[in-house]
């Protein structure tokens, strides 16, 4: 998405990024986690990084039991959450979505299972596909206890599945997370023939609904 803040055509942005091919048209295969948060009355939420938040965003606003999705920063401070600071790659910051579901109908360890499978590439290290720097970064910021001992089992296991050829680089952290510019919340459905959402984010949204049909909507 760093690419946007270069005065460059349309046709030249379109040009450079259909050129790559898309990374996630395919999910990868893991095991559910042995470990899960109880369901309680209300709502529950999450916080997850892993690379551009449109893409990330588009994938969790379909799956059945998530009420809202938040495109935003996690890890750095308020004064520097917002777009063009991010982009310095100097604020601390990660592009990050909040997960607003509903406990009853999805799990914390059933989001967990999507985020690692197919909402993003959880072995890459400070980047995902054409993004580079730490704000694309492989991270999960938990809100309870519960949900870091969760995470935390969760990566180990699949550590030892050998599902993946390189390790894992998920990191847990701590931190606020910061609504983005209203210019990036819902981008996926508001931008739809977008070229990086063309390329990068139809795919990763397909691959979903083709590996997780009967949790889709």
């Amino acid at each position: 998405m760093r690419k946007l803040l270069i005065p460059v055509t349309v046709a030249a942005i379109a040009a450079a990024t259909l050129a790559v091919p898309a990374p996630a048209e395919r999910a990868v295969v893991i095991p559910a986690a042995r470990q899960d948060v109880p369901a309680t009355p209300g709502m529950q939420t999450a916080v997850f990084a892993g690379g551009c938040f449109w893409g990330m965003e588009a994938v969790f606003e379909r799956v059945k039991g998530v009420r809202a999705v938040t495109s935003g920063y996690a890890g750095g401070d308020r004064a520097t959450a917002n777009y063009a600071a991010v982009s310095t790659e100097r604020t601390r910051h990660a592009e990050a979505v909040r997960v607003v579901y509903d406990p009853r109908q999805v799990s914390y360890a059933t989001l967990l299972r999507v985020y690692f499978s197919i909402a993003h590439d959880p072995t890459q290290l400070n980047r995902q596909g054409p993004d580079t720097g730490p704000s694309y970064r492989s991270a999960i910021f938990p809100q309870s206890p519960q949900q870091r001992a969760v995470a935390a089992a969760y990566i180990a296991q699949l550590q030892r599945s050998g599902a993946y050829p390189r390790p894992i680089v998920t990191r847990l952290e701590s931190g606020a997370f910061f609504p983005a510019e209203p210019s990036h919340q819902q981008f996926f459905d508001r931008n739809p023939t977008h070229p990086y959402i063309v390329a990068w984010d139809k795919p990763k949204v397909a691959a979903f609904r083709a590996a997780f049909p009967t949790l889709a909507r």
